[in-house]
């Protein structure tokens, strides 16, 4: 495969546990791009944040056109990657990209706000980015997965939505 499969969908929808997995069936490198960009910067995300969103932001959209440049990856992007028209473009691009809709319902059950900079103001937060941002993530993506049971259900659509369009990935 020579083109990228990006992961992209709210915090908590699975992109990296998904990307993780569908990396060790396929035998692709996986590249989460917020780990990524610690490394990078040699700070976490949590303090780049505290410089400000736009900063994080900026170092976001570099880093994304690095891992990008790459061929036959899977990358798990951040949540807020679709709030630039150049992010979309560069995903777009580089490969496809697979929306992770994951009920929010389902994500507040599990995630964990500590680590999480964009919602340090509780929970509801989800909420309010959600509303924001689920268009953006529809109409950033080629391809939408429902992530609505556990890890196994959702790799396997995955890998049922690679295997029906397998001729996309092999240009």
């Amino acid at each position: 495969m020579k083109k990228n499969i990006i992961l992209i969908g709210m915090p908590g929808c699975g992109k990296t546990t998904l990307g993780k997995s569908l990396s060790k069936n396929l035998n692709m490198k996986f590249y989460d791009l917020d780990e990524y960009i610690e490394k990078r910067c040699n700070k976490s995300i949590k303090d780049i944040f505290k410089d400000g969103e736009e900063v994080f932001r900026n170092i976001e959209s570099e880093a994304l056109r690095e891992v990008c440049k790459n061929e036959g990856c899977i990358i798990a992007s951040g949540g807020g990657i679709i709030k630039k028209q150049s992010n979309i473009d560069i995903m777009k691009n580089s490969g496809v990209v697979i929306f992770i809709d994951r009920p929010l319902k389902n994500i507040l059950q599990d995630i964990k706000i500590e680590n999480r900079p964009v919602l340090n103001e509780g929970k509801e937060k989800l909420w309010e980015l959600y509303n924001k941002r689920y268009a953006l993530y529809m109409k950033s993506c080629h391809y939408r997965l429902e992530n609505l049971k556990d890890e196994n259900e959702a790799l396997k659509g995955l890998l049922d939505i690679i295997s029906q369009h397998i001729n996309i990935f092999e240009i």
